[in-house]
């Protein structure tokens, strides 16, 4: 016999059904917020809907593959561009102040759909904040660039995303920061991929091929003698008005 008994507290003969977690906490859906920015390009589409990309970038160390990058947005989209110089830094080359051209405003901020704001400024790596008040830092070329061109919408399946992932990594860890040995081998690697087609990931141009470009113009890898493929490749990209902007900055 129990020592003493309790009636249940949900009343009657009903069964009581207690739902139990299935996790140990949940979160929200942040992807499907009409709040924030997503990668993609439709939150940049119509008037009076001016998204900030803003920059910090050493100009000892030109972020090459972003000034190419935002040649292809004004291509695609009409951005407001301004060039500033943070008092961290003293004496920036007029090259650069001038990177974007003349800046003179025609139009009123509502009727741009980016604005792009380039801060030279004493930075170990370059940074960037896209919508300001919402967005956390991205840093480092490579990051920067995989965001600025998931904006062009181009849609690619799982195995050429990984290969472009692959390239960008590539670009920064090996070739631009590798042993002598370690950029040998990406330029092996690179002839033969451009051996079967005429760009890093298949027949168009995407950020691989931006990203590489970049790292070897910053690191005078492209002075040198190169394989045939990756030769032929380099004049392709600076064939096109974009690269062939950015490229004049190194003279």
């Amino acid at each position: 016999m129990p020592m003493y008994q309790v009636k249940p507290y949900h009343g009657g003969g009903a069964p009581l059904r207690v739902e139990l977690p299935t996790c140990m906490y949940r979160l929200p859906n942040i992807h499907a917020q009409s709040s924030g920015p997503a990668l993609d390009v439709s939150h940049v589409q119509g008037y009076g809907a001016l998204k900030d990309i803003v920059i910090n970038a050493n100009p000892a160390e030109p972020p090459f593959s972003l000034l190419v990058l935002h040649r292809l947005l004004c291509d695609r989209y009409r951005v407001l561009s301004t060039v500033h110089t943070h008092s961290s830094v003293r004496n920036v080359p007029g090259n650069l102040l001038t990177c974007f051209g003349e800046q003179t405003r025609k139009q009123s901020r509502h009727e741009y759909q980016l604005g792009f704001t380039l801060i030279w400024k004493n930075v170990p790596k370059t940074q960037m904040k896209f919508s300001v008040q919402t967005m956390c830092t991205i840093e480092g070329e490579g990051n920067i660039a995989r965001f600025l061109f998931s904006l062009f919408g181009q849609k690619h399946d799982a195995v050429s995303l990984t290969l472009i992932d692959s390239w960008v990594d590539v670009a920064i860890f090996q070739l631009k920061e590798g042993s002598s040995k370690e950029k040998a081998t990406v330029f092996r690697a690179m002839n033969s991929a451009l051996g079967k087609t005429p760009w890093l990931v298949g027949h168009e141009l995407t950020v691989a091929d931006v990203v590489l470009w970049s790292v070897l113009r910053q690191t005078g890898g492209a002075s040198g003698t190169l394989p045939t493929n990756v030769e032929r490749w380099l004049k392709a990209c600076e064939n096109l008005a974009a690269f062939n902007a950015a490229l004049k900055l190194l003279k």
